[in-house]
């Protein structure tokens, strides 16, 4: 089994700015849409309690970029578990490029980190909560 969950996207021209290039808001978009994907697909149950009370809020988001990319490029954004908290969970983001053809390897295109808390309450009283055992379940094959 592979170290990481795989989310796989094709550029699109609304993704890029004048000039060609992808612009940079759309690399923390492709984390959340992973993340999201990971919850649907690994951890459903996770999703019946985002609907009850639980809250999963984004404290920190980065991203560091190694090459340009540009419409209709076909990557590979592969999340994998950086560290468990007892109510925080840090993701590791890397996009891959894959090869168009025969022989073209993949390149390494951006590297990124997301780190989440998980919360309950009502809005104006959340206060911070264990990670969900499904989640964490769900998590476990993602460890580095």
């Amino acid at each position: 089994m592979s170290k990481y969950y795989e989310y796989l996207h094709t550029v699109g021209f609304e993704e890029t700015n004048l000039v060609g290039n992808v612009y940079y808001v759309n690399y923390l978009r492709w984390q959340g849409r992973c993340r999201e994907m990971f919850l649907k697909e690994r951890a459903p149950e996770v999703l019946a309690d985002l609907q009850d009370d639980l809250k999963l809020f984004t404290l920190k988001v980065d991203c560091e970029f190694f090459a340009e990319i540009t419409a209709f490029d076909e990557l590979s954004i592969r999340m994998r578990l950086l560290e468990l908290g007892q109510t925080q969970v840090e993701f590791g983001f890397d996009y891959v490029r894959l090869g168009k053809g025969e022989g073209e390897g993949e390149t390494l295109i951006a590297r990124g980190r997301q780190r989440v808390a998980c919360m309950r309450g009502p809005n104006t009283r959340t206060a911070p909560a264990r990670v969900p055992e499904p989640l964490v379940r769900a998590l476990e094959p993602y460890a580095n």
